[in-house]
Protein backbone atom coordinates (compact mmCIF):
# COMPACT_ATOMS: atom_id res chain seq x y z
CA UNK A 1 0.00 0.00 0.00
CA UNK A 2 2.66 2.37 0.71
CA UNK A 3 4.67 1.88 -2.62
CA UNK A 4 1.32 2.38 -4.49
CA UNK A 5 0.67 5.92 -2.45
CA UNK A 6 3.67 7.02 -3.13
CA UNK A 7 3.74 6.09 -6.86
CA UNK A 8 0.94 8.12 -7.11
CA UNK A 9 2.02 11.08 -5.14
CA UNK A 10 6.08 11.11 -6.74
CA UNK A 11 5.14 13.00 -9.59
CA UNK A 12 3.26 15.75 -7.63
CA UNK A 13 6.17 15.80 -4.94
CA UNK A 14 8.35 15.81 -8.06
CA UNK A 15 6.80 19.30 -9.34
CA UNK A 16 6.72 20.60 -5.37
CA UNK A 17 10.01 20.07 -5.51
CA UNK A 18 11.18 21.63 -9.04
CA UNK A 19 9.11 24.82 -7.70
CA UNK A 20 11.62 24.32 -4.45
CA UNK A 21 14.99 24.43 -6.33
CA UNK A 22 13.52 27.32 -8.69
CA UNK A 23 13.32 29.69 -5.50
CA UNK A 24 16.77 28.12 -4.71
CA UNK A 25 18.40 30.75 -7.42
CA UNK A 26 16.39 33.79 -6.32
CA UNK A 27 18.15 32.92 -3.23
CA UNK A 28 21.15 32.79 -4.15
CA UNK A 29 20.50 36.02 -6.19
CA UNK A 30 19.88 37.47 -2.52
CA UNK A 31 22.75 35.65 -1.09
CA UNK A 32 25.47 36.96 -4.24
CA UNK A 33 23.78 40.41 -3.60
CA UNK A 34 24.42 40.68 0.22
CA UNK A 35 27.90 39.77 -0.31
CA UNK A 36 28.77 41.87 -3.24
CA UNK A 37 29.32 45.61 -3.10
CA UNK A 38 26.84 48.00 -2.91
CA UNK A 39 27.05 49.56 -6.27
CA UNK A 40 27.14 46.04 -7.84
CA UNK A 41 24.12 44.54 -6.45
CA UNK A 42 21.68 44.89 -8.98
CA UNK A 43 24.10 43.20 -11.32
CA UNK A 44 25.25 40.26 -9.32
CA UNK A 45 21.36 39.46 -8.73
CA UNK A 46 20.56 40.09 -12.72
CA UNK A 47 23.00 37.16 -13.41
CA UNK A 48 21.11 34.84 -11.57
CA UNK A 49 18.10 35.78 -12.83
CA UNK A 50 19.61 35.95 -16.44
CA UNK A 51 20.83 32.40 -16.12
CA UNK A 52 17.02 31.55 -15.33
CA UNK A 53 15.42 32.88 -18.36
CA UNK A 54 18.39 31.93 -21.05
CA UNK A 55 18.52 28.22 -19.55
CA UNK A 56 14.74 27.85 -19.30
CA UNK A 57 14.65 28.40 -22.70
CA UNK A 58 17.85 26.50 -23.66
CA UNK A 59 16.72 23.62 -21.93
CA UNK A 60 13.51 23.66 -23.91
CA UNK A 61 14.89 23.32 -27.09
CA UNK A 62 17.99 21.10 -26.75
CA UNK A 63 19.65 21.21 -23.06
CA UNK A 64 17.01 18.31 -21.98
CA UNK A 65 18.04 16.49 -24.94
CA UNK A 66 21.45 16.73 -24.59
CA UNK A 67 20.88 15.25 -21.45
CA UNK A 68 19.42 12.33 -21.92
CA UNK A 69 16.75 12.49 -23.93
CA UNK A 70 18.40 11.47 -27.36
CA UNK A 71 20.65 8.89 -28.81
CA UNK A 72 24.04 8.66 -27.27
CA UNK A 73 27.14 10.30 -28.99
CA UNK A 74 30.18 8.83 -27.91
CA UNK A 75 29.01 8.46 -24.27
CA UNK A 76 29.02 12.30 -23.86
CA UNK A 77 26.63 13.40 -24.74
CA UNK A 78 22.91 12.46 -26.18
CA UNK A 79 21.56 13.80 -29.64
CA UNK A 80 20.33 16.81 -29.34
CA UNK A 81 17.77 16.80 -32.13
CA UNK A 82 15.91 13.79 -31.02
CA UNK A 83 13.84 15.80 -28.40
CA UNK A 84 14.31 19.22 -29.44
CA UNK A 85 11.52 21.32 -28.34
CA UNK A 86 10.07 18.51 -26.06
CA UNK A 87 7.93 17.18 -29.01
CA UNK A 88 6.50 13.80 -28.40
CA UNK A 89 7.13 14.25 -24.61
CA UNK A 90 3.96 13.59 -22.49
CA UNK A 91 2.91 15.70 -19.40
CA UNK A 92 4.37 12.86 -17.30
CA UNK A 93 7.63 13.12 -19.19
CA UNK A 94 7.50 16.97 -18.80
CA UNK A 95 7.27 16.76 -14.85
CA UNK A 96 11.47 15.63 -15.32
CA UNK A 97 12.28 17.73 -17.69
CA UNK A 98 11.04 20.75 -15.52
CA UNK A 99 12.80 19.43 -12.20
CA UNK A 100 15.86 19.05 -14.60
CA UNK A 101 15.68 22.40 -15.68
CA UNK A 102 16.23 23.85 -12.42
CA UNK A 103 19.45 22.04 -11.74
CA UNK A 104 20.86 23.35 -14.51
CA UNK A 105 19.17 26.95 -13.75
CA UNK A 106 21.11 27.19 -10.51
CA UNK A 107 24.03 25.19 -11.50
CA UNK A 108 25.32 28.02 -14.11
CA UNK A 109 24.17 30.67 -11.74
CA UNK A 110 26.48 29.49 -9.38
CA UNK A 111 29.28 30.16 -10.89
CA UNK A 112 28.32 33.88 -11.23
CA UNK A 113 30.03 34.90 -7.92
CA UNK A 114 33.50 34.23 -9.18
CA UNK A 115 32.98 37.14 -10.81
CA UNK A 116 31.26 39.85 -9.05
CA UNK A 117 31.80 43.52 -10.02
CA UNK A 118 33.48 43.81 -13.12
CA UNK A 119 31.88 40.89 -15.67
CA UNK A 120 29.95 42.34 -18.37
CA UNK A 121 26.43 41.21 -18.58
CA UNK A 122 26.17 40.85 -22.09
CA UNK A 123 29.06 37.95 -22.07
CA UNK A 124 28.03 36.76 -19.63
CA UNK A 125 24.59 36.20 -21.51
CA UNK A 126 26.29 34.53 -24.22
CA UNK A 127 28.64 32.31 -21.62
CA UNK A 128 25.49 31.05 -20.07
CA UNK A 129 23.66 29.09 -23.02
CA UNK A 130 27.61 27.90 -24.13
CA UNK A 131 28.31 26.84 -21.04
CA UNK A 132 24.94 24.86 -20.81
CA UNK A 133 25.35 22.82 -23.40
CA UNK A 134 28.62 22.14 -23.94
CA UNK A 135 29.50 21.86 -20.04
CA UNK A 136 26.35 20.67 -17.96
CA UNK A 137 24.54 18.87 -20.30
CA UNK A 138 27.20 16.57 -21.45
CA UNK A 139 28.14 16.11 -17.47
CA UNK A 140 24.99 15.57 -16.76
CA UNK A 141 24.27 12.69 -19.38
CA UNK A 142 27.78 11.38 -18.52
CA UNK A 143 26.42 10.82 -14.71
CA UNK A 144 22.47 10.40 -14.92
CA UNK A 145 21.92 9.41 -18.12
CA UNK A 146 23.74 6.59 -19.08
CA UNK A 147 26.99 8.07 -20.50
CA UNK A 148 30.56 7.26 -19.93
CA UNK A 149 30.19 7.18 -15.98
CA UNK A 150 26.95 5.40 -15.78
CA UNK A 151 26.86 1.37 -15.05
CA UNK A 152 26.79 0.46 -18.88
CA UNK A 153 29.24 3.21 -20.22
CA UNK A 154 32.87 3.02 -20.96
CA UNK A 155 34.26 4.00 -17.97
CA UNK A 156 31.19 3.03 -15.48
CA UNK A 157 31.65 -0.45 -16.97
CA UNK A 158 35.27 -0.49 -16.15
CA UNK A 159 35.59 1.09 -12.89
CA UNK A 160 31.80 1.13 -11.64
CA UNK A 161 29.28 3.41 -11.31
CA UNK A 162 29.87 6.68 -10.16
CA UNK A 163 27.17 7.85 -7.26
CA UNK A 164 26.03 11.35 -7.29
CA UNK A 165 22.67 11.28 -6.41
CA UNK A 166 21.94 15.61 -6.45
CA UNK A 167 24.44 17.05 -7.98
CA UNK A 168 27.98 16.92 -6.52
CA UNK A 169 29.89 16.44 -9.52
CA UNK A 170 27.58 17.55 -11.91
CA UNK A 171 26.09 20.75 -10.21
CA UNK A 172 28.96 21.90 -7.26
CA UNK A 173 32.36 20.80 -8.59
CA UNK A 174 31.22 21.63 -12.27
CA UNK A 175 29.93 25.08 -11.35
CA UNK A 176 32.86 25.61 -8.76
CA UNK A 177 35.56 24.44 -11.40
CA UNK A 178 33.94 26.61 -14.24
CA UNK A 179 34.21 29.54 -11.54
CA UNK A 180 37.57 28.97 -11.35
CA UNK A 181 38.57 29.35 -14.99
CA UNK A 182 36.56 32.79 -15.38
CA UNK A 183 38.36 34.14 -12.38
CA UNK A 184 41.77 33.45 -13.92
CA UNK A 185 40.74 34.50 -17.61
CA UNK A 186 38.99 37.86 -16.67
CA UNK A 187 41.80 38.91 -13.78
CA UNK A 188 41.35 40.67 -10.12
CA UNK A 189 39.16 43.12 -9.09
CA UNK A 190 40.68 46.57 -8.98
CA UNK A 191 42.10 46.76 -5.38
CA UNK A 192 41.02 42.92 -4.80
CA UNK A 193 42.29 42.21 -0.34
CA UNK A 194 40.28 41.24 2.11
CA UNK A 195 39.72 44.42 3.58
CA UNK A 196 38.25 46.24 0.28
CA UNK A 197 35.47 43.82 -0.70
CA UNK A 198 33.08 43.59 2.24
CA UNK A 199 29.26 42.51 1.62
CA UNK A 200 26.95 45.51 1.98
CA UNK A 201 23.86 43.64 3.06
CA UNK A 202 24.70 40.96 5.85
CA UNK A 203 20.55 40.28 6.21
CA UNK A 204 20.50 40.03 2.28
CA UNK A 205 23.13 36.55 3.05
CA UNK A 206 21.45 35.84 5.66
CA UNK A 207 17.90 35.54 3.58
CA UNK A 208 19.44 34.30 0.90
CA UNK A 209 20.87 31.50 3.17
CA UNK A 210 17.63 30.72 4.64
CA UNK A 211 15.78 30.37 1.16
CA UNK A 212 18.44 27.92 0.27
CA UNK A 213 18.15 25.84 3.13
CA UNK A 214 14.51 25.61 2.49
CA UNK A 215 14.69 24.94 -1.36
CA UNK A 216 17.34 22.36 -0.48
CA UNK A 217 14.69 19.74 0.93
CA UNK A 218 13.29 19.68 -2.75
CA UNK A 219 17.04 19.90 -4.54
CA UNK A 220 18.05 16.84 -2.73
CA UNK A 221 14.55 14.90 -2.03
CA UNK A 222 12.65 15.50 -5.38
CA UNK A 223 14.07 12.49 -6.74
CA UNK A 224 13.71 9.98 -3.55
CA UNK A 225 12.72 6.49 -4.98
CA UNK A 226 10.49 5.84 -1.98
CA UNK A 227 8.81 7.31 1.40
CA UNK A 228 11.95 5.66 3.29
CA UNK A 229 14.60 7.17 0.82
CA UNK A 230 12.61 10.14 1.50
CA UNK A 231 13.18 10.47 4.56
CA UNK A 232 16.65 9.61 4.99
CA UNK A 233 17.64 11.86 2.39
CA UNK A 234 15.42 15.20 4.56
CA UNK A 235 17.16 14.48 7.74
CA UNK A 236 20.56 13.94 6.18
CA UNK A 237 20.03 17.39 4.32
CA UNK A 238 18.38 18.90 7.90
CA UNK A 239 21.42 17.28 10.02
CA UNK A 240 24.88 18.18 7.16
CA UNK A 241 24.05 21.73 7.26
CA UNK A 242 23.19 22.47 10.68
CA UNK A 243 27.10 20.22 11.65
CA UNK A 244 28.58 21.99 9.01
CA UNK A 245 27.69 25.48 10.17
CA UNK A 246 28.40 24.77 13.93
CA UNK A 247 31.94 23.73 12.82
CA UNK A 248 32.72 26.91 10.67
CA UNK A 249 31.62 29.03 13.77
CA UNK A 250 33.95 26.98 16.04
CA UNK A 251 36.65 27.37 13.31
CA UNK A 252 36.27 30.75 13.43
CA UNK A 253 35.89 31.30 17.08
CA UNK A 254 39.74 29.37 17.81
CA UNK A 255 41.14 30.86 13.93
CA UNK A 256 40.47 34.46 14.65
CA UNK A 257 38.62 34.77 18.23
CA UNK A 258 35.17 35.56 17.20
CA UNK A 259 32.14 34.06 14.71
CA UNK A 260 30.67 35.89 12.41
CA UNK A 261 26.79 35.75 10.62
CA UNK A 262 28.75 35.54 7.06
CA UNK A 263 30.38 32.77 8.07
CA UNK A 264 27.41 30.69 9.47
CA UNK A 265 25.55 31.32 6.48
CA UNK A 266 28.82 29.85 4.64
CA UNK A 267 28.63 26.89 6.74
CA UNK A 268 24.96 26.02 6.48
CA UNK A 269 26.34 26.01 2.43
CA UNK A 270 28.90 23.96 2.46
CA UNK A 271 27.12 21.41 4.47
CA UNK A 272 24.28 21.79 1.79
CA UNK A 273 26.58 21.15 -1.15
CA UNK A 274 28.76 18.33 0.47
CA UNK A 275 25.77 15.98 1.46
CA UNK A 276 23.76 16.82 -1.78
CA UNK A 277 26.09 13.75 -3.70
CA UNK A 278 25.54 11.47 -0.80
CA UNK A 279 22.29 12.55 0.43
CA UNK A 280 20.44 9.03 -0.48
CA UNK A 281 23.34 6.99 0.54
CA UNK A 282 25.16 7.66 3.87
CA UNK A 283 23.35 7.12 7.29
CA UNK A 284 22.27 10.32 9.55
CA UNK A 285 25.45 9.89 11.67
CA UNK A 286 27.39 9.80 8.03
CA UNK A 287 25.58 12.46 7.42
CA UNK A 288 26.52 14.21 10.56
CA UNK A 289 30.36 13.81 9.83
CA UNK A 290 29.90 14.89 6.36
CA UNK A 291 28.82 18.01 7.25
CA UNK A 292 31.27 18.85 10.45
CA UNK A 293 34.42 18.00 7.82
CA UNK A 294 32.86 20.18 5.72
CA UNK A 295 32.74 23.63 7.90
CA UNK A 296 36.11 23.24 9.10
CA UNK A 297 37.89 22.29 5.43
CA UNK A 298 35.63 25.29 3.74
CA UNK A 299 36.28 27.75 6.42
CA UNK A 300 40.33 27.50 5.43
CA UNK A 301 39.82 27.22 2.01
CA UNK A 302 37.93 30.30 1.13
CA UNK A 303 41.05 32.48 2.62
CA UNK A 304 43.05 30.21 0.38
CA UNK A 305 42.34 32.67 -2.95
CA UNK A 306 44.38 35.86 -1.43
CA UNK A 307 47.50 33.24 -0.88
CA UNK A 308 46.93 32.38 -4.64
CA UNK A 309 45.91 36.04 -5.51
CA UNK A 310 43.02 34.38 -7.28
CA UNK A 311 40.09 36.73 -7.02
CA UNK A 312 36.86 34.08 -6.56
CA UNK A 313 34.58 37.04 -5.35
CA UNK A 314 32.16 34.88 -3.81
CA UNK A 315 33.83 31.81 -2.72
CA UNK A 316 32.30 29.72 -5.24
CA UNK A 317 35.64 27.59 -5.79
CA UNK A 318 35.88 26.94 -1.85
CA UNK A 319 32.46 26.62 -1.09
CA UNK A 320 31.16 24.67 -4.12
CA UNK A 321 34.09 22.87 -5.38
CA UNK A 322 36.04 21.96 -2.36
CA UNK A 323 32.36 20.88 -0.52
CA UNK A 324 31.20 18.96 -3.39
CA UNK A 325 34.57 17.18 -3.77
CA UNK A 326 34.72 15.75 -0.63
CA UNK A 327 30.92 15.06 -0.53
CA UNK A 328 31.52 12.83 -3.75
CA UNK A 329 34.39 11.20 -2.36
CA UNK A 330 32.54 10.68 1.52
CA UNK A 331 30.58 8.69 -0.26
CA UNK A 332 33.62 5.75 -1.07
CA UNK A 333 34.23 6.11 2.56
CA UNK A 334 30.73 6.51 4.13
CA UNK A 335 27.99 4.91 1.99
CA UNK A 336 26.08 2.78 3.17
CA UNK A 337 25.57 -1.08 1.64
CA UNK A 338 24.29 -0.71 -1.92
CA UNK A 339 22.09 -2.76 -4.55
CA UNK A 340 24.85 -4.06 -6.00
CA UNK A 341 27.43 -4.72 -3.30
CA UNK A 342 29.72 -1.83 -3.32
CA UNK A 343 29.94 0.43 0.50
CA UNK A 344 32.29 2.68 2.17
CA UNK A 345 35.69 1.78 2.85
CA UNK A 346 34.91 2.62 6.48
CA UNK A 347 32.26 0.47 6.19
CA UNK A 348 34.41 -2.47 5.14
CA UNK A 349 32.57 -1.98 1.68
CA UNK A 350 36.02 -2.39 0.09
CA UNK A 351 37.62 0.21 -2.74
CA UNK A 352 35.53 -0.53 -5.52
CA UNK A 353 33.23 2.23 -4.64
CA UNK A 354 36.23 4.63 -3.82
CA UNK A 355 37.38 4.12 -7.27
CA UNK A 356 34.34 4.76 -9.12
CA UNK A 357 34.21 7.90 -7.51
CA UNK A 358 37.97 9.12 -7.68
CA UNK A 359 38.09 8.38 -11.25
CA UNK A 360 34.53 10.51 -11.82
CA UNK A 361 36.01 13.27 -10.33
CA UNK A 362 38.93 13.18 -12.36
CA UNK A 363 36.93 12.93 -15.47
CA UNK A 364 34.65 16.17 -14.14
CA UNK A 365 37.43 18.15 -13.39
CA UNK A 366 39.50 17.81 -16.56
CA UNK A 367 36.21 18.01 -19.28
CA UNK A 368 34.91 20.85 -17.05
CA UNK A 369 38.13 22.87 -16.76
CA UNK A 370 39.07 22.48 -20.49
CA UNK A 371 35.51 22.88 -22.25
CA UNK A 372 34.82 26.13 -19.99
CA UNK A 373 38.61 27.72 -20.64
CA UNK A 374 37.90 27.53 -24.14
CA UNK A 375 34.33 29.15 -23.75
CA UNK A 376 35.62 32.11 -21.65
CA UNK A 377 38.86 32.93 -24.02
CA UNK A 378 36.36 32.91 -26.85
CA UNK A 379 34.18 35.30 -24.81
CA UNK A 380 37.15 37.12 -23.64
CA UNK A 381 38.90 37.49 -26.76
CA UNK A 382 36.19 38.30 -29.03
CA UNK A 383 33.47 40.27 -27.41
CA UNK A 384 35.07 41.35 -24.17
CA UNK A 385 34.22 39.90 -20.71
CA UNK A 386 35.41 42.24 -18.33
CA UNK A 387 33.94 46.12 -17.98
CA UNK A 388 36.02 48.73 -18.50
CA UNK A 389 38.33 49.91 -14.79
CA UNK A 390 36.65 53.47 -14.70
CA UNK A 391 33.44 51.47 -15.17
CA UNK A 392 34.31 48.87 -11.91
CA UNK A 393 35.79 51.77 -10.08
CA UNK A 394 32.00 53.78 -10.18
CA UNK A 395 30.00 50.82 -9.94
CA UNK A 396 29.06 48.33 -12.25
CA UNK A 397 25.14 48.30 -11.74
CA UNK A 398 25.02 52.30 -13.29
CA UNK A 399 27.57 51.06 -15.99
CA UNK A 400 25.64 47.99 -17.36
CA UNK A 401 22.19 48.30 -16.43
CA UNK A 402 21.48 52.24 -15.74
CA UNK A 403 20.29 51.36 -12.12
CA UNK A 404 21.24 51.75 -8.53
CA UNK A 405 19.78 49.31 -5.87
CA UNK A 406 20.35 52.49 -3.24
CA UNK A 407 19.42 56.26 -3.93
CA UNK A 408 23.36 57.05 -2.96
CA UNK A 409 22.73 60.51 -3.59
CA UNK A 410 20.05 61.67 -1.54
CA UNK A 411 21.34 59.20 1.22
CA UNK A 412 24.98 61.32 0.72
CA UNK A 413 23.16 64.42 1.26
CA UNK A 414 21.12 63.68 4.03
CA UNK A 415 24.27 62.25 6.04
CA UNK A 416 26.94 64.54 4.25
CA UNK A 417 27.64 68.70 5.03
CA UNK A 418 24.32 70.16 5.45
CA UNK A 419 22.53 67.47 6.40
CA UNK A 420 20.53 69.53 8.83
CA UNK A 421 19.51 71.53 6.00
CA UNK A 422 18.44 69.33 4.06
CA UNK A 423 16.26 67.80 6.44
Amino acid sequence: METEVWELASPIWVMVSAALVLLMTPGLAFFYGGLSRARSAINMMMMSFGAMGVVAVVWLLWGYSMSGGGTSIAGIFADPITAFGLVGLDGEDLVGVGFAATFAIITVALISGAVADRARFKAWLVFVPLWVTLVYAPLAYMVWGGGLLGADGAIGSIVGEALDFAGGLVVHMAAGLAALVLALVIGKRSGFSPSLHKPHSIPFVMLGAAILWFGWFGFNGGAAGSVAEAGLIWVNTLVAPGAAMVAWLITEQVRDGRMTSVGGASGIVAGLVAITPACAFVSPLGALAIGLVAGVICCFAVTVKFRLGIDDSLDVVGLHFVAGLWGTVAIGLLALPQDDGRGGLLLGGGAALMGAQLMAVLVTTVYTVVVTAVIAFAIHKTIGFRIPADDEVGGIDVAEHQESAYDFETAMAYTGEGADEKA
